[in-house]
């Protein structure tokens, strides 16, 4: 139903558009419900399928000018550069201080399932610390809300 693609602005900067519904509008928000499919999420077989992923996410928009209503359809764009930080501060920095404490541990010839578990544990310090930017980082990675018949 909601399908997320990728095309050029006349900038040439690549965006990320993601259709999605209104679910509220708050005083300067707007709350916007998108789903998010795997591959397979057109595949033929989907309805009988167990592997169709399908998961709906909530995106919060600064209201801009525009009167824009519950239950309209409209198109979320953000540039392709925040989807790339938001992977790198999510996935790919805590893989990289779990696989760093893991090798670091080794070292001492510890136990390793002692090693494993320090080794996780580096990961709440280092979500503690991002917790602390939240701010900052909402106000980098914005989406701006568009209607769909403005594409």
């Amino acid at each position: 139903m909601f399908d997320v693609y990728t095309k050029h602005d006349f900038t040439m900067a690549q965006l990320i558009e993601h259709r999605g519904v209104i679910n509220k509008i708050e005083d300067h928000l707007i709350e916007v419900l998108i789903v998010q499919q795997s591959a397979c999420g057109e595949c033929q077989a989907k309805g009988t399928c167990m592997a169709a992923d399908k998961q709906e996410k909530l995106i919060e928009v600064e209201k801009v000018d525009g009167d824009f209503k519950v239950g309209e359809t409209v198109v979320l764009c953000g540039h392709q550069s925040i989807g790339l930080q938001a992977v790198l501060l999510a996935f790919i920095l805590p893989f990289v201080l779990i696989l760093t404490a893991l090798l670091v541990l080794q070292l001492f010839a510890l136990n390793e399932s002692v090693s494993g578990g320090i080794a996780v544990s580096v990961l709440i310090p280092y979500y503690v610390v991002l917790s602390f930017f939240n701010e900052k980082l909402k106000s980098k990675f914005r989406f701006e809300i568009r209607r769909e018949a403005e594409i």
